[in-house]
């Protein structure tokens, strides 16, 4: 069984449905003490860095979440999950994070003159670094919708990438 860690902030309705529309069994899970009985976990994130892990340490969720990461059952981060899981963060201020990733999670710098908007929404291709059972099915190259002002560094963990 999924669980989908509820701290309060994230789009836990869309990963849900997700799930359900691939007949893929899921649940919300918001039980700290339920979290290891799971298979595989994922962490959805919608709003700003700081509030999220502040949401996620006030529901009792971290420390259970960052066991559970650690144990090396499959774990996702979506969006601010995913960025949760490297050190630090500088969205509207300096965050800790996880610790789980090397780096920090930085804003587009936008260059006066430059074409590029931020937050950048649009239609990017993948480079795929290695190969990952996330990736599977995905071609080098193919498109992808995003939506974000910040960026991940690139580490040895990276399984794909996309220039903006």
């Amino acid at each position: 069984m999924i669980g989908i860690v509820d701290y309060g902030m994230g789009n836990l309705r869309s990963v849900a449905n997700a799930f359900l529309e691939m007949d893929i069994k899921a649940e919300i899970a918001d039980n700290p003490e339920k979290i290891d009985s799971y298979d595989r976990l994922v962490l959805p994130g919608v709003g700003a860095f700081g509030k999220c892990l502040e949401n996620l340490k006030e529901s009792g969720l971290y420390e259970v979440s960052l066991d559970f990461i650690k144990s090396g059952k499959p774990f996702l981060g979506i969006c601010v999950g995913m960025q949760m899981l490297f050190e630090k963060s500088y969205e509207y201020g300096e965050y800790n994070g996880l610790g789980i990733f090397p780096g920090a999670v930085k804003k587009f710098e936008k260059s006066k003159g430059s074409e590029y908007k931020i937050p950048h929404m649009g239609w990017n291709s993948l480079i795929l670094k290695k190969q990952h059972q996330l990736t599977e099915g995905i071609k080098d190259g193919e498109y992808m919708y995003f939506v974000h002002s910040y960026y991940a560094p690139v580490c040895d963990f990276t399984v794909a990438t996309s220039e903006y």
